[in-house]
């Protein structure tokens, strides 16, 4: 994973979706090749990353939740047809001024996802943060607002 790492820190992105495309691409590679997890961006593979983060140790926290958090949310934005945009993550101590520190977000109808932070939380946080569970809610919410008549 650690060579994964300085592949993705070597490299220069023109967007912040290109980015994440080549983190979520890195995260396919790394789980077939290391983990013989097969990722394919379908919401049936959710249930397979919460398998394999669930085995991981929280080392290098900040690379795994990019990692695993991009390809997470590239399920989803493919999913919802999403927009991966900048923004302050709620609670953040900063968040509403002009030090706000920023995250990659994923935009989809509105509502805001962050899923490299939600990858964080289950890595430090356990079980509690299950990402099939998480993704299971997004998309009953997601249904939802987009058959409410406008």
């Amino acid at each position: 994973m650690f060579d994964s790492k300085a592949k993705l820190d070597a490299q220069t992105f023109d967007s912040l979706d290109a980015m994440i495309r080549a983190y979520a691409e890195e995260a396919v590679l790394v789980a077939r090749e290391q983990h013989h997890v097969l990722l394919d961006y379908t919401a049936a593979s959710v249930e397979a990353l919460e398998r394999l983060v669930d085995g991981q140790a929280a080392v290098d926290l900040d690379f795994q939740s990019r990692l695993w958090g991009s390809y997470f949310g590239e399920v989803l934005r493919r999913r919802w047809n999403g927009l991966w945009l900048l923004a302050p993550y709620p609670g953040s101590p900063e968040a509403g001024t002009q030090a706000s520190s920023v995250v990659p977000t994923l935009d989809v109808a509105g509502s805001r996802l962050w899923p490299t932070m939600k990858v964080y939380r289950r890595l430090t946080l356990g079980a509690a943060e299950n990402l099939n569970t998480f993704y299971t809610l997004v998309e009953k919410r997601l249904a939802a607002t987009s058959s409410q008549p406008n």
